[in-house]
């Protein structure tokens, strides 16, 4: 089997590198990498974003895997990287040889740019942080780019609790899980650990057994859960707090965001970027979105029948009966049409 799952320079069609960094900087720049689809790149900019205005003593250079984008959107990470003296790369992927991957409605292609991403870097850094881009900063990040990772291939925030580690353990058929599951959000990795585990073509080998693809429920994640199991470091909660909008539907929750989260990870459908989601715990997002390019760009609207029943819900939540009830009556809308 190749010793490389997806060569980069098989997929990288094309780079447009936005370089207002004035130079190389004192210190060796953290490289931060985001694998998106269109869909994403309002939260990606506004993610980079908040990364900046949160840690302007340091150094990053910003990398996008991306399988298309406008030029108007081109001119707003460039406009980006000069009003922040950054450095930002985008690179064009070719997604033909991924489509034969499983894919579902909550991930697409765009998910298996981690490993693209991986393999990029080897022989070019040392270690890079992956983020996803529904990940927004608010602190200071300067503990996690000294975080010795020692000779583990990453540093992991751990999904959930013993309970569910154990049901992924079972579910995948990894008794090594049992120890430890994480989430694949955000990812510090040690670009030589990387390679030297072949991580790339392991994955390949799972996609290529069709049992083993049966076993998959979250995709990319349980591959790297298999593939990494033992080898990964597990860091505070406050460098991945997982937390979902959707919450804000029920009576009682218990929000983790504290004044110690460096990193939200705002995961499930309901996003900050959506109209519908206009709560405190929004702040973070809402915040760096009026220090970027795209402060006067308009918060989305439902696209689908599964938004708009979401956008319905939430204007109910917080008295907004308008609107609640114009969005019931388009998510219908959109039912009868789809």
């Amino acid at each position: 089997m190749d010793s490389q799952f997806l060569k980069p320079s098989e997929f990288i069609v094309k780079t447009f590198s936005f370089d207002c960094s004035g130079g190389l900087p004192a210190t060796s720049p953290l490289n931060i990498c985001y694998g998106i689809d269109q869909n994403f790149l309002f939260g990606c900019g506004v993610s980079i974003t908040s990364v900046l205005i949160n840690n302007r003593e340091s150094s990053f250079v910003f990398h996008i895997f991306i399988d298309n984008i406008i030029d108007k959107e081109l001119e707003k990470f460039k406009e980006l990287a000069e009003l922040y003296s950054t450095h930002i790369e985008i690179h064009i992927i070719n997604c033909d040889r991924l489509r034969a991957f499983p894919t579902t409605k909550n991930w697409s292609i765009a998910t298996y740019f981690r490993f693209i991403i991986g393999d990029y870097f080897i022989g070019r850094e040392e270690r890079v942080l992956y983020m996803d881009a529904d990940i927004m900063c608010k602190g200071s990040i300067h503990e996690l780019m000294s975080l010795d990772v020692g000779d583990n291939v990453a540093a992991v925030v751990p999904e959930r609790d013993v309970t569910w580690w154990r049901k992924r353990a079972d579910g995948l058929g990894c008794s090594a899980l049992e120890h430890g599951y994480f989430n694949a959000g955000l990812l510090l990795l040690n670009i030589a650990g990387w390679a030297r585990e072949q991580v790339s073509s392991k994955a390949l080998a799972i996609l290529s057994d069709s049992e083993m693809v049966k076993k998959l429920s979250y995709l990319d994640q349980d591959i790297l859960n298999i593939i990494l199991a033992g080898k990964v470091k597990f860091i505070d909660i406050k460098f991945n707090t997982q937390f979902s909008l959707n919450y804000e539907l029920k009576d009682n929750f218990t929000n983790p965001i504290n004044d110690k989260t460096v990193f939200i990870h705002y995961v499930g459908p309901s996003k900050p970027w959506h109209a519908w989601t206009g709560y405190a715990s929004s702040t973070a997002f809402l915040q760096a979105r009026d220090q970027s390019p795209w402060k006067n760009t308009d918060l989305m609207r439902p696209t689908n029948a599964n938004y708009a029943r979401y956008c319905a819900k939430h204007y109910f939540k917080q008295g907004r009966l308008a609107n609640g009830i114009k969005s019931y009556l388009h998510y219908f809308y959109l039912k009868l049409v789809r």
